[in-house]
């Protein structure tokens, strides 16, 4: 991946910033490693501190509807104050922790469509600091995560879409400002489920996860959400059989549909 241009020149003279990711493709609890290179300008500037962070598009719901926000959940200060003269050129390298809670934007080798996720570089100079573009990561799933997604899939579940919505779960481990939801639509086995969204919550070595169950209309009522979750272990869940877990909870609420 070539440098990218991430801040304009900061005035007249001015220097300019670009970054590149060295190692973009990472996991919750991992590391994005890469580069920031710093070109002075005409003149003598003072820099006052330079950082990179994690950032993403995030739906925000309110009163007067739906509307999108970027959201920094994470940042690392990587470069103090120092005087930048005309025409050098500064090198900082960097190794940007990502959090467990990080959403995954990859899925069976492709990026998830509605992710908008990546890593931003700030420059701090005359008591202002100036935001780059987002330069994307490639989250891939933890192996446990990869689990229930590979039994969903065996369970005839069909990918839909994702999203990242603020606000908080209730009854998790929940520290970020926004959570991921990863819908599927559901097959015919499940003749009373529309669709099912995944979310999952995780720490160093749990995670929780949530399935909220969208019920189809029966003939004398409407359609409703139902809500299960339960915890697993990031390091023993192999010992599980989660195609046969998922597919017990599954058809319980979606197996026929509630006629009456």
């Amino acid at each position: 991946m070539g440098f990218r241009k991430l801040l304009a020149s900061l005035g007249a003279g001015g220097a300019s910033v670009e970054t590149e990711l060295t190692q973009a493709d990472v996991v919750p609890g991992g590391v994005v490693q890469g580069e920031v290179r710093i070109q002075g300008g005409s003149v003598e500037q003072r820099i006052e501190g330079l950082s990179v962070g994690l950032q993403a598009r995030v739906e925000v719901q309110s009163s007067n509807g739906e509307y999108h926000q970027n959201i920094e959940f994470h940042r690392q200060r990587i470069g103090g104050e120092f005087a930048l003269a005309a025409g050098a050129v500064y090198s900082v390298p960097f190794t940007l922790e990502v959090p467990w809670e990080t959403p995954v934007t990859m899925f069976m080798g492709r990026h998830l469509t509605g992710m908008n996720l990546g890593v931003t570089t700030g420059l701090a100079i005359d008591r202002a600091v100036d935001a780059g573009d987002l330069d994307p990561a490639n989250v891939h799933p933890l192996p446990a995560q990869q689990a229930l997604l590979d039994a969903f899939g065996q369970l005839g579940f069909a990918f839909k879409s994702a999203d990242l919505e603020k606000g908080t779960l209730r009854n998790t481990r929940q520290r970020l400002p926004f959570y991921q939801e990863i819908e599927f639509h559901a097959p015919s086995q499940y003749r009373g489920l529309n669709q099912v969204e995944l979310t999952f919550v995780a720490d160093g070595d749990e995670m929780d996860v949530v399935l909220e169950m969208d019920k189809k209309a029966g003939m004398f009522g409407g359609g409703s959400d139902t809500y299960r979750s339960f915890t697993m272990s990031l390091h023993a869940y192999e010992q599980t059989d989660w195609t046969a877990y998922l597919h017990q909870w599954l058809a319980e609420v979606g197996g026929k549909r509630n006629w009456f």
